[in-house]
């Protein structure tokens, strides 16, 4: 039971650690991230497992971390309210082509990340040429040309 609790409790606080750092995406990671990420990785294994390596005590884990992923993803569907909370919403970067300093700042993105995906996605090469670029949920820059 201990490694039930262990795990919900883990996941939990990664879930709100991870809501609340932003929606940088894999594509997106520094070194510095890739570093922390793996620290972060080899901390929450020992706390997960404490003293107990055997193998049933890591399916239990396992088991328990994937059902409330499930669990999850159920209520999210039937509470839109819980979606929001753990997904997000989307967030407008630049309208017609200006961005908007705030949103750029709080969500961590440059102008140069915005013009990478307007290339990327769109083939464009200027800012003026963007309707929107809004960052999604998912972490990902959309673009929108004007026309």
């Amino acid at each position: 039971m201990e490694t039930v609790l262990r795990g919900f409790a883990i996941y939990v606080v990664l879930l709100v650690i991870v809501r609340l750092s932003g929606r940088r995406t894999l594509a997106q990671m520094t070194p510095f991230d890739l570093v922390l990420l793996l620290i972060i990785a080899e901390t929450t294994q020992q706390a997960l497992l404490g003293d107990d390596f055997s193998i049933t005590n890591a399916l239990v884990l396992i088991v328990t971390l994937f059902g409330i992923d499930i669990a999850l993803s159920y209520l999210k569907k039937g509470y839109s309210g819980l979606s929001l909370l753990i997904d997000g919403t989307p967030t407008i970067l630049l309208s017609h082509g200006q961005p908007d300093e705030r949103a750029l700042r709080r969500a961590r993105v440059s102008i140069d990340d915005v013009l990478k995906a307007a290339r990327i996605q769109q083939g464009l090469e200027r800012q003026d040429q963007i309707k929107f670029a809004v960052l999604e949920a998912s972490g990902e820059i959309s673009i929108v040309p004007k026309d």
